[in-house]
Parts: structure tokens; C-alpha cells; sequence
């Protein structure tokens, strides 16, 4: 996490970025409709998706534009965050058996900035190398 900024403060679209391209070993690709994809060793770890029906406005049906996935260790952690009714993540059927969470852009402000640094680390974690995860881990005093 980023020691300047305010962990309590509303977390933002711009944290996401700011969060993953912090992590070791990251690369930015953009997916065939300019999306951004963060990977880690060529796997990724948070994507912005673009608009699909699958997450789309339940009332109007229009699909939202804002939606980032990020991957989770397993499918008890992927419950814990989109199960909680209080919680801004959500999955659709689409992901059903995927270890991953979405959330929308404009609900990142539910999350702190702590919160935030939090899932981004553990979606990077998710898909980085043991030998990398380790020493991150190892860096960072967690083990």
C-alpha cells in the first residue's frame, strides 16, 4: 500500500491502477477493445471488463461500463466478498466456477483505500508465482 495515502479515505478508480502497477513484476496490456488487463508473469489479476449482459442494470437492462474483475484465491474467498449483502463486490452466472469478484467502478467508494490495497494484493498474490508470492510475502514481513 502506498505509505502517503489515507488507508481510511474513499477508495477510487485511480487507487486500482495506482494499487496494481505497484505490485512486482506487473505488466498493463490492453484487451482488443482498449481495455486494461494487469498481469503478473502473464496471468492476470485485475481487469477491466468491457460492457457485457451479464452485468447490466436490472431495471433498464443497460450494461454497465464500469465493471473490474479481480481474481481471489478460492471460492471461500470469492463468497466471502460477493455473498455479503453489505459489500459492493458481485458475480454473475457467467462466473460461476471462476475465482474471481466484480465490482463496479462507481461502488469503489464503499471500499477504503486500505480495503482496496487489500484485495488488489491478494488478487495479485492469487495468480503470481510461489517463488515470487514468497518473496513479496518475505519483503513485507507476513511470514
Amino acid at each position: 500500500m502506498d505509505s502517503g495515502a489515507d488507508p481510511g479515505r474513499p477508495a477510487r478508480v485511480e487507487d486500482v491502477h495506482a494499487l496494481a502497477e505497484a505490485m512486482p513484476h506487473v505488466t498493463c496490456e490492453r484487451g482488443p477493445a482498449g481495455n486494461l488487463i494487469y498481469q503478473v508473469g502473464g496471468r492476470s489479476f485485475i481487469f477491466f471488463r468491457t460492457p457485457r449482459p451479464d452485468a447490466a442494470d436490472p431495471v433498464t437492462g443497460e450494461r454497465y461500463g464500469d465493471v473490474i474483475m479481480f481474481w481471489v484465491a478460492s471460492d471461500a474467498d470469492k463468497h466471502a466478498l460477493a455473498d455479503d449483502p453489505h459489500s459492493p463486490f458481485f458475480t454473475t452466472p457467467h462466473f460461476d466456477g471462476h475465482p474471481s469478484v466484480l465490482i463496479r467502478g462507481s461502488r469503489l467508494g464503499e471500499l477504503s483505500y486500505g480495503e482496496l490495497a487489500e484485495v488488489v494484493q491478494d488478487a495479485w498474490l492469487s495468480r503470481a508465482s510461489p517463488r515470487r508470492a514468497t518473496a513479496w510475502l518475505d519483503s513485507r514481513g507476513f511470514r
